[in-house]
């Protein structure tokens, strides 16, 4: 007993040290994030949980056919996204399996039932339905981090020139928003936490996220460190940039939106309006069509 118990007592000191070790390293934290999922990994639904446990033996077969190249690149997506809905590269892989099989299926019976056109749509929904969550969650999540980052950078600016330190200040100010910035600065704060540097936690987040503005902010706050220029400056100068690139892309935007706007009025009101007035000249006329044709 007393030998199980010096067992016991000597493994759990091994592990305190090693996990110091790690604590204190630079370690890189792993690709897939697993404190990303701290943000929602229990806010999966009924039917992706389901298909997740049907697809999740074939999961690992799905990985080997894509290579670790293209692993590695639908995890970068994957974290960029913000795992939606604590997805995972091994729930991804599981989905895709179930959504090949069924699409490959349902193409199958439709092209021998002589319906290929249907079954060029179910081949296109079994290859790209596990990514369209993805591509969707990226471009959401990155409009919101937009919106957000420059009233963000405004109040953390107050808060740091009230007296508090920086890595206090971000804590404080994240505790105060919801959303995707403030789930990525808490996966910043964890990744410090462990003992990884700042500057390379905040690479970290200009990975995750490719925004031209939080790439800017990293940047900036990068840069006002180096040269010691006073963070509450900075960041006001970084929020006010930002402002000004908002109001010029969304100038662009209206610009290219003229055009098409244009296209549309072209190509479908113009010729509609003209068959109503045309129609209304004939039925006006009390013209009795039957005998002119008749005749």
């Amino acid at each position: 007993m007393a030998l199980l118990l010096a067992l016991v007592v000597g493994l759990s000191v091994a592990g305190a040290f090693q996990g110091i070790r790690m604590y204190r390293a630079e370690a890189k934290i792993p690709g897939d994030l697993a404190v990303a999922l701290e943000i929602g990994a229990s806010r999966v639904s009924g039917t992706e949980s389901a298909v997740d446990r049907l697809g999740m033996r074939f999961a690992p077969a799905v990985l080997r056919l894509m290579g670790p190249r293209r692993v590695d690149k639908k995890r970068r997506k994957i974290d960029m996204a913000g795992n939606p809905g604590g997805l995972t590269i091994d729930r991804y892989a599981a989905r895709r399996a179930v959504y090949g099989l069924f699409g490959g299926f349902s193409a199958l019976v439709l092209l021998l039932k002589d319906l290929p056109l249907f079954g060029v749509f179910c081949i296109a929904y079994g290859l790209f339905a596990a990514d369209v969550t993805i591509w969707q969650a990226i471009r959401e999540r990155k409009d919101v981090i937009e919106r957000t980052l420059p009233d963000f950078l405004d109040v953390l600016a107050v808060v740091v020139s009230a007296g508090l330190g920086f890595r206090q200040a971000l804590d404080r100010v994240a505790e105060k928003y919801e959303g995707p910035w403030a789930d990525e600065l808490r996966i910043t704060l964890r990744q410090m936490d462990m003992g990884v540097s700042r500057r390379q936690a905040f690479e970290e987040l200009r990975r995750r996220n490719e925004s031209e503005q939080v790439s800017q902010f990293v940047t900036a706050l990068q840069q006002g460190e180096e040269l010691g220029a006073p963070i509450a400056d900075t960041l006001i100068q970084i929020a006010n940039d930002m402002r000004r690139t908002d109001a010029q892309n969304s100038r662009r935007r209206a610009a290219k939106a003229i055009p098409k706007t244009t296209v549309v009025t072209l190509a479908f009101m113009v010729p509609a309006t003209l068959l109503l007035i045309v129609t209304n000249m004939f039925l006006g006329s009390e013209t009795d069509f039957g005998s002119v044709f008749g005749g």
